[in-house]
């Protein structure tokens, strides 16, 4: 009787960490897709997808986008790694305020910029070291 009661223990402990699991994965989800990352993976889809025939672009569209959901659950695993259920939460809220939303709206665009003027900086410095070699 006793065994049957610590396995039925087991099974219930089990089943509310699958369920904290899912959900904290969910909302991980989430808090990545309202970021901005959905549409920009959408505009990749779609970039990429401008070398296919238009006879295929239906089928491809569809194939492509349905790599996503991998994509996000590994996403996830990784944010869960370094954010807290409450903390994801947190982000969530902030992402679906006005501000959130027109951070998570310029974000890649700003990405992009920033990036261009690391290059910049990088070249320059560079330039640098080879004066001193």
């Amino acid at each position: 009787m006793r065994k049957i009661f610590l396995i039925g223990m087991f099974t219930v402990a089990f089943a509310t960490q699958a369920q904290v699991d899912t959900n904290f994965k969910n909302q991980t989800v989430e808090f990545i897709k309202i970021t901005g990352a959905g549409a920009a993976f959408e505009n990749a889809i779609a970039q990429i997808g401008a070398m296919v025939s238009e006879e295929n672009k239906e089928a491809y569209t569809k194939e492509a986008n349905g790599t996503l959901d991998g994509l996000y659950e590994k996403m996830a695993d990784l944010y869960m790694t370094e954010f807290t259920s409450e903390e994801i939460g947190e982000l969530v809220t902030f992402y679906n305020t006005d501000l959130g939303k027109k951070l998570a709206e310029k974000q890649l665009g700003l990405t992009q910029k920033a990036m261009s003027f690391g290059q910049s900086w990088g070249m320059e410095v560079s330039a640098i070291a080879q004066k001193y070699n």
